[in-house]
């Protein structure tokens, strides 16, 4: 609720004041001495649910599937790093800033002679926006991901990594999915280009 200038208020109140003293006054110039039940104030209203369009259900469905794929692909691609291929993360969806920092993590994971046991889980996902009349139509998600079911090993001994201090297994993720063609193609399909980190869920 917007919060009316000191100066506003004040002058209202001058006003009411005024009136008082003449309107319905026993004498003129005399204020009325008669006791009034204060107002109440308007209650505030919540921000209501966005309504979305056919056309913006279509996207946030198809958007939110598409994390499901991508976000699959890495796990199957972290569960054995040695033959994981770029092409099959662009396949399934992933792209941008996201799969470049995939494919560092996947490097990572070779240099150290590590695997993924496991697969992280989708435990919800929220709408933060919708934009289909930008260049590249654009979904952006709240994810809540799950990796309690996750743990990197060593190739050689399949023992787990030493981990050290956890912050515990369900993180918040701020996602961002596109609607583009895929290099070299021109039927389009939802990327997601972003995937970051924002706290616990």
């Amino acid at each position: 609720m917007t919060r009316r200038p000191l100066t506003t208020a004040v002058a209202t109140l001058c006003a009411l004041s005024a009136l008082t003293a003449c309107d319905g006054s026993p004498e003129a110039g005399r204020p009325n001495t008669t006791p009034t039940s204060p107002t109440a104030s308007p209650t505030p209203t919540a921000p209501s649910t966005p309504t979305w369009t056919p056309e913006e259900l279509e996207a946030i469905d198809a958007a939110r599937s598409r994390y499901t794929i991508a976000r699959a692909a890495v796990d199957k691609a972290m569960q054995s790093p040695s033959t994981a291929t770029r092409a099959e993360l662009l396949k399934a969806g992933n792209g941008g800033a996201w799969l470049i920092s995939v494919l560092g993590e996947l490097d990572f994971q070779q240099d150290n002679d590590w695997y993924q046991v496991g697969s992280l889980q989708v435990a919800s996902t929220s709408i933060r926006a919708v934009k289909l009349t930008a260049t590249q139509p654009e979904v952006q998600l709240t994810t809540c991901i799950d990796s309690s079911k996750v743990t990197t090993r060593f190739q050689k001994t399949g023992k787990p990594v030493p981990a050290g201090s956890s912050d515990g297994d369900r993180h918040r993720f701020l996602s961002r999915l596109v609607f583009a063609p895929p290099t070299g193609q021109t039927e389009k399909m939802w990327f997601l280009i972003e995937d970051k980190v924002a706290g616990k869920c």
